[in-house]
């Protein structure tokens, strides 16, 4: 008898949620940068939250 299971939705659950984390962090420290780097980074960070999140609620359904 062989068993089979599929771990991967589960993998990439918890990738989206380290890397979700990750992002997070790094929005946390924008303050910490020049005001140029938040002009710059902060829309790139806010684009990638969105897509993580997206991607977490597709996930979920």
């Amino acid at each position: 008898m062989e068993l089979s299971v599929d771990f991967q939705p589960v993998y990439q659950h918890h990738d989206l949620l380290i890397e979700l984390g990750r992002v997070e962090m790094a929005m946390d420290h924008l303050e910490e940068r020049s005001e140029s780097e938040r002009q710059a980074l902060r829309p790139r960070l806010l684009s990638r939250l969105d897509r993580l999140r997206d991607e977490l609620a597709r996930l979920e359904v």
